[in-house]
């Protein structure tokens, strides 16, 4: 559970523009070096790996240490003999656990993880941060041992000056982001490990220069803090190769024009490399917030849109304009009753006419809603206290919706698409995964407090 430990103050968020910042850590008597040396982990109740740190079950997370557990954790330690240092202990645990490193910078980080038993078998599920998944049931064989690679991206509410962009902050959402949502912006980034039989022998964390794809949008894009809650931004990660950043920095309850007056856009815009890509959704909440003027969804909600995609241009990036999603709802026929299609129209001609890259979410839920249908496609939706929320959704849904989203970019032939990850399969709507196989497990953490912004107003027949 994120614990309300966003500082900040200088030394936290460590804009000092010397080129070495030293990390606070401590460790064994020594400290790290400069904020471009990797930080390694060996989770081994015996001598560490040479050049790693020794993890223990006991080995708990404070700002002062740098690194450990998140408290709550029933981590067990594996000792296996064996002359890789590497490969002789792991720890393991029955439900998920948290691992946090305090990191000198924001920005991404290539984390490698080797995983594996000895003497087992082992199937081990990760996410970081706010679940954001990253690496999707590794099952391995008895005696073997693997690594995997991925790219995690962090940061800070700092925003410093560049060019037209003033310095100042992000204007964060008390308590929710600074509190319940920390992990989303504080000064070190967190692993989840989970599954059947989890089995962490050692973590790397090495900052990168690579690309970055910068998610914005509301409840359905942003990273969801507990279970039952999930979206599609939590889920997308799960489909790039470790070669490329994805920055969720969407939010519950925000439109395009929050995006702006609460300086999300500015934070992008200031770390913003040309090539990079801003893929954003916004609609459901863009819906209430300027319903009382006549045709907004074609005037109002399409400047606000431009004033993104203008942005992200000027900083050499690429945008993508993505359809907001359906609510659930059908109607007597068993059809899908449309909520939002005055938004996905507006979005589709802010596309056209700016010549932008767009993605027909809209569409592809209601195709996906359908194949479901009206009793069983609530296994794509949260249900808190056993009521369905028609808006929000689960592990399940949000999956779908990802996979429908890499299936466009794929389809159009966006240069996204070369990051693609190598064991992604063609993806129809109309023929959704079996939601009984589904396989994700789920965080430790549960909720019955609904996302912010937009209401369920969609009804079921």
């Amino acid at each position: 559970m994120p614990l309300p430990r966003l500082h900040l103050d200088a030394a936290s968020v460590c804009t000092c523009a010397t080129p070495l910042i030293l990390l606070a850590l401590v460790v064994a008597g020594t400290t790290a070096g400069a904020a471009d040396a990797a930080l390694a982990f060996d989770f081994t109740p015996g001598a560490a790996a040479p050049g790693h740190v020794q993890v223990t079950p006991g080995t708990l997370y404070s700002r002062e240490r740098g690194h450990g557990f998140e408290p709550g954790a029933t981590v067990t330690a594996m000792s296996r003999s064996g002359s890789d240092a590497l490969h002789d202990g792991f720890v393991t645990s029955p439900t998920p656990f948290h691992f946090t490193v305090r990191l000198p910078r924001e920005g991404n980080y290539r984390v490698t993880v080797t995983l594996g038993d000895a003497a087992g078998a082992s199937t081990t599920t990760i996410k970081a941060e706010l679940r954001r998944l990253m690496v999707e049931t590794v099952k391995i064989p008895q005696g073997d041992h693997t690594r995997v690679s991925f790219i995690v991206n962090t940061r800070t509410p700092r925003i410093q000056q560049t060019g037209t962009i003033a310095a100042g902050e992000v204007r964060l959402k008390a308590p929710r982001e600074s509190t319940q949502e920390a992990w989303a912006w504080d000064d070190a980034l967190t692993l989840e490990f989970a599954d059947a039989q989890p089995a962490l022998c050692a973590v790397v964390i090495e900052p990168v220069q690579v690309p970055t794809v910068f998610l914005l949008g509301d409840s359905t894009v942003c990273d969801q803090m507990r279970e039952p809650y999930a979206s599609w931004g939590q889920m997308i990660t799960r489909w790039f190769k470790p070669v490329v950043a994805v920055a969720n920095h969407g939010e519950s309850g925000e439109t395009y024009r929050d995006s702006i007056g609460r300086r999300r856009l500015d934070k992008i815009l200031s770390v913003m490399q040309p090539g990079d890509w801003l893929i954003m959704q916004f609609g459901h909440n863009d819906q209430k917030q300027i319903a009382a003027k006549s045709g907004a969804p074609f005037t109002t909600y399409k400047e606000e849109l431009k004033r993104h995609v203008d942005g992200a241009r000027a900083r050499g990036g690429i945008p993508v304009i993505v359809s907001p999603m359906e609510r659930r709802g059908f109607d007597d026929a068993g059809q899908v009753r449309p909520s939002l299609i005055e938004y996905a129209d507006a979005a589709r001609q802010a596309a056209q006419e700016l010549q932008v890259a767009f993605i027909d979410l809209n569409a592809m839920s209601k195709v996906l809603y359908a194949a479901l249908g009206p009793e069983k496609s609530t296994v794509a939706f949260a249900t808190p206290g056993g009521k369905v929320d028609n808006t929000h959704h689960n592990n399940y849904g949000s999956y779908q919706l990802a996979k429908c989203i890499v299936q466009a970019i794929r389809e159009q032939r966006l240069p996204l698409g070369l990051w693609i990850v190598d064991d992604f399969t063609p993806f129809n709507p109309a023929q959704p995964d079996d939601p009984a196989t589904f396989t994700v497990p789920a965080s430790g953490e549960f909720t019955n407090q609904r996302p912010l912004g937009d209401e369920p107003n969609a009804t079921t027949r």
